[in-house]
């Protein structure tokens, strides 16, 4: 058992601390984080802030032709729609040319939002605590520390009954091939497993991002449900194209995840 497991993500006062490093990041994944870090500063130049990973390679986690590379991008002002389409045919790129990585996520956000009294129980907390500095000036050094309360469990997942029917009409809009299904089950499943987890945080008292830690640190509280988790857990690695797992995540889990939600920790913020 890890040293993280151990003291549950915190460090001696109680606050979560960041994971990951640049060290952790497998030998075999290392010219990918190289490529990256230079094509963003082809790209953006002087207007990027900052570049962080995040995810399983920073970790150290990843799998070679499994694991996505994430990345998390702040420019100096907000972004504008091409410079989206710049980001994801960059990582349209990357992916192709590295076998070892099964494709590539960017968030791409201006610094200011970043910074955002809105935001920072949520992509602040999320840039501070999950987020390995790669490029640029580190924002954490201007977000505070984080303690895995209610305050946070609201403010970074309590969003799901907003979001399930933006669910449903992606699963309507999908081919109805496994192919298709499978991407949007790994994301599903993570997300729901990533919600459970946050819902039980605070009485668990700490933070994991390992998804069957999720699962258990759930089930603890909530058995009743502990096998759905736990096969979302998997579901979130080893995802299937099944229609049957999407329907029962929007018309039953989900469903009764957000309603629990809400009743313990009150629904998230509205942003402007």
């Amino acid at each position: 058992m890890s040293d993280n497991v151990l003291s549950k993500g915190l460090d001696p006062q109680g606050y979560i601390e960041r994971e990951g490093s640049l060290g952790r990041v497998p030998h075999a994944f290392r010219p990918v984080v190289a490529a990256a870090r230079d094509r963003l500063l082809d790209l953006f130049g002087a207007r990027l802030h900052s570049a962080y990973l995040y995810g399983s390679l920073p970790r150290g986690t990843a799998r070679v032709g499994r694991s996505d590379l994430d990345l998390l991008v702040a420019l100096r002002e907000e972004p504008t729609d091409a410079d989206h389409d710049a980001v994801r045919a960059l990582g349209e790129a990357l992916d192709k040319e590295f076998p070892q990585i099964d494709g590539v996520g960017t968030l791409l956000y201006g610094r200011a939002r970043l910074l955002s009294a809105a935001e920072t129980y949520d992509l602040g907390w999320f840039v501070a605590c999950m987020c390995t500095p790669l490029l640029g000036e580190d924002l954490a050094e201007y977000l505070p520390r984080y303690r895995p309360d209610s305050r946070l469990a609201r403010e970074t997942n309590g969003d799901l009954a907003e979001l399930l029917p933006r669910w449903r009409r992606r699963i309507a809009d999908a081919d109805d091939t496994d192919a298709a299904r499978r991407p949007l089950v790994r994301f599903m499943s993570r997300h729901l497993v990533r919600t459970g987890f946050t819902l039980v945080m605070p009485r668990w008292g700490g933070w994991t991002s390992e998804l069957a830690e999720m699962a258990e640190a759930f089930a603890a509280y909530h058995p009743e449900r502990a096998e759905q988790m736990r096969a979302a857990a998997l579901l979130g690695h080893e995802p299937t194209g099944d229609p049957a797992v999407l329907r029962s995540y929007v018309d039953e889990l989900g469903p009764w995840l957000a309603d629990e939600y809400a009743r313990v920790h009150g629904v998230k913020t509205p942003r402007p």
